[in-house]
């Protein structure tokens, strides 16, 4: 694994961040750096997967990067047949395919294009009964959230669930310092220097938009979910149960 040094040296960039090659190539570490409790997150992921997969449909994750939530789900449900990705990064999809092929996962996971800023008409979902977003509804500008979440409950078998994983905001903005206070002390117990944290956070300013913990759940449920439930929380970081009820 290699280690994430993308805003180590101070040099011009774009302003903001892109999910270009430098950073597939240490896409890993920084996960892993950047997200409290990746792992377990990720177990989780795959035990609620588990849980609520219906036999003869489809799994599909969105913003599925390097294919490492996909490939998990996969293997913690061996039944499913069908399971698809789609990402905006060409970057990141040549290494999942590669990932996927290595796995020997490639007759049931799939990835392809698909924008979810752009014409959701690319992201096709049929029959799904577990549909992820994990760390990628924060990048989806607002004014497209509401159709993608109907989007998915619409396209979703009935007992089905949506897991989203995503940074959040507080109700109090003092608190709300607190908490990002909190997440750069993380950081720095993981050898990120200030100033990899001050370029990382410019460069994430105009394309990371945050919800409040209330306004995602609203969100969930204004678009059909009738049960929305938080499975995971870390000061700024959350995770959402969404099931779409029979």
């Amino acid at each position: 694994m290699s280690r994430d040094e993308v805003f180590v040296n101070d040099i011009k960039r774009t302003s903001d961040f892109v999910f270009n090659r430098e950073v597939v190539e240490v896409f890993d570490d920084m996960l892993a750096r950047s997200i409290p409790l990746y792992e377990e997150q990720q177990n989780l992921i795959r035990e609620i997967a588990r849980r609520f997969w219906v036999p003869e449909t489809s799994i599909a994750d969105l913003g599925c990067s390097l294919g490492t939530t996909l490939l998990g789900i996969a293997e913690a449900v061996p039944e499913a047949g069908t399971l698809v990705g789609y990402d905006n990064s060409d970057a990141m999809l040549d290494r999942a395919r590669s990932n996927i092929e290595s796995a020997g996962k490639a007759r049931v996971v799939a990835v392809q294009s698909g924008d979810l800023n752009g014409d959701l008409k690319e992201v096709e979902l049929i029959n799904t009964s577990v549909v992820t977003i994990c760390w990628t509804l924060q990048f989806v500008r607002p004014l497209k959230r509401d159709q993608l979440i109907r989007k998915i409950y619409n396209t979703m078998v009935d007992g089905g669930v949506l897991i989203v994983t995503d940074k959040v905001l507080t109700n109090d903005s003092n608190m709300n310092r607190f908490f990002i206070d909190f997440y750069y002390d993380f950081k720095r117990r993981n050898g990120y220097s200030e100033a990899e944290i001050t370029r990382k956070r410019e460069a994430l300013e105009n394309v990371l938009i945050p919800y409040r913990l209330d306004e995602n759940i609203e969100l969930f449920r204004r678009n059909g979910f009738q049960i929305v439930e938080t499975f995971f929380q870390w000061n700024n970081f959350a995770g959402f149960l969404c099931v779409k009820s029979s």
